[in-house]
């Protein structure tokens, strides 16, 4: 991935969650930046993407011209099909959420705590049309990573010492992935740590943008 001069782009940061893939692995993507892991995935490397609104074996996004306004992912985007795709009700789409049989999520965010918990389906006194399938994927899903600018646009830090937003989850995150930084915690009791620097940045400016206790 190359060098900026703030880190990593959103493409760089899909990239790197693309990394923590693995051969037979069950995957969904949420909405924003998570979407574009799908064309990260290794060559060579078996991975079944898996949508809530009920589709199994997601295709890379499709050009102009092969686009079907039939098939849609759970964030209303047209996708490709492939030979082995399959499709069903959303009952049997939760289920296999709720049923733990999907490996990995990785999802956006709008605050992480350093205690794991996860905000990202609603701010107050915003519209918002409800909050999809985040709950479910929090807490069925075996993994969850999150892929979120470090910072929000005021410049306000989003991995925080307590989420103020409602929240989606609590104590699931195990990666959080910001356009400065991974951190990672091996389970559930264990704090996050700093375990790699984006191109160009260092650990005292990553310390000065999060408000949360983190190893380093």
């Amino acid at each position: 991935m190359a060098d900026t001069a703030t880190g990593w782009t959103r493409d760089q940061m899909a990239a790197r969650a693309a990394q923590e893939l693995q051969d037979g692995y069950y995957v969904n993507l949420g909405i924003g930046i998570p979407t574009l892991v799908a064309n990260h995935i290794p060559e060579g490397m078996q991975v079944t993407l898996q949508s809530e609104n009920g589709m199994l074996g997601i295709g890379p996004f499709p050009y102009d011209e092969d686009v079907d306004a039939d098939l849609i992912n759970a964030g209303k985007q047209t996708i490709s099909e492939l030979p082995h795709s399959a499709y069903f009700d959303s009952a049997s789409s939760f289920a296999m959420i709720r049923g733990g049989h999907i490996d990995l999520t990785v999802l956006g965010a709008m605050e992480v705590a350093e205690n794991g918990d996860i905000a990202n389906w609603m701010i107050p006194g915003k519209m918002i049309k409800g909050m999809g399938g985040a709950m479910d994927l929090v807490a069925g899903v075996k993994k969850i990573i999150v892929v979120m600018d470090h910072n929000s646009k005021a410049g306000d830090p989003k991995f925080i010492p307590e989420c103020s937003l409602p929240l989606t989850g609590q104590n699931v995150v195990d990666m959080i992935i910001t356009n400065l930084c991974v951190f990672h915690r091996p389970d559930h009791d264990s704090p996050f740590k700093l375990i790699e620097l984006a191109p160009g940045v260092t650990a005292e400016e990553v310390a000065g943008k999060t408000t949360a206790h983190y190893e380093s």
